[in-house]
């Protein structure tokens, strides 16, 4: 089933045909994509003032239930849906459908002031399994690691899961790990504590925190466009069906060169750069 939709992406990312119905687009999801997400709606609402936007971030997965139940009508996620979201969704007849809006870089982060610079994706899975816990272990001071992780509604957590802990079938975060609710409340907990790590999409890092090379290859806009760096995803918008009105009109205006100049200046890579 998920091979089935996931067949639609490459169809999905072409260009679209506009039309233009007035009425209400209700967005709900992802953290990583509200940045650019909620920039574009309130651009599209300038050039057509009779749609307006709920935008909220409350997770990928829980963007995927209010699909789901129909409380919205575009699911933003950084993460591809999960098969056990797709029945949930077919359940209740609603047929997901995924449109992919940009690229990102999944990026471990650190305090400033940490000397290290670089780790490998099995010295981040050490960490994050509790197998390492002091920085003198990978290179830096001799300091505990204190693991910031985020909430299993998050699609970063998901990925994070998925890339680095074995989809967390054989390795599992260490229970000492504190769990955050938001990629801002991230970047937030490892700016505070010069011993944290922490991990987030490349629009979130900023000079609060040091991103850190993965396997010697910098989370870049080059890094992901190459395909060199490791931790590199899309980041989507699911749609209840092939869309119509007003939000085909967004998706479609979400991928133009608008909207993708909008994903570029939020700090991700825009889908253009990937031609």
């Amino acid at each position: 089933m998920r091979k089935i939709i996931f067949a639609a992406v490459m169809i999905a990312v072409m260009s679209l045909s506009a039309a233009a119905f007035a009425g209400q687009i209700v967005m709900d999801g992802s953290t990583t994509v509200l940045p650019f997400g909620q920039a574009a709606a309130e651009q599209f609402s300038k050039q057509n003032p009779n749609v307006k936007f709920s935008v909220s971030g409350t997770g990928t997965g829980n963007g995927f239930k209010s699909l789901a139940d129909g409380s919205a009508q575009i699911a933003n996620a950084s993460r591809f849906i999960k098969d056990s979201e797709i029945k949930s969704c077919m359940d209740k007849k609603v047929y997901p459908v995924p449109f992919a809006v940009a690229l990102d870089c999944l990026v471990p982060v650190v305090h400033p002031s940490n000397p290290v610079k670089s780790l490998t994706k099995a010295q981040l899975k050490d960490i994050y399994s509790g197998k390492v816990t002091n920085w003198k272990q990978v290179g830096g001071s001799d300091s505990p690691i204190v693991v910031i992780g985020r909430d299993t509604s998050s699609g970063t957590y998901g990925t994070w899961q998925e890339m680095i802990m074995d989809k967390g079938e054989k390795t599992r975060v260490t229970p000492k790990a504190q769990v955050t609710a938001s990629s801002g409340a991230m970047m937030t907990a490892v700016s505070q504590n010069k011993n944290a790590i922490g991990y987030e999409g490349m629009g979130y890092v900023s000079k609060s925190v040091k991103a850190l090379a993965v396997d010697g290859v910098a989370g870049t806009a080059a890094g992901a466009r190459s395909g060199k760096y490791p931790l590199s995803r899309y980041l989507y918008m699911f749609t209840n069906g092939w869309p119509e009105g007003d939000v085909l009109d967004f998706i479609s205006y979400m991928q133009s060169p608008a909207g993708q100049k909008i994903v570029n200046s939020t700090g991700f890579v825009s889908l253009q750069e990937m031609k």
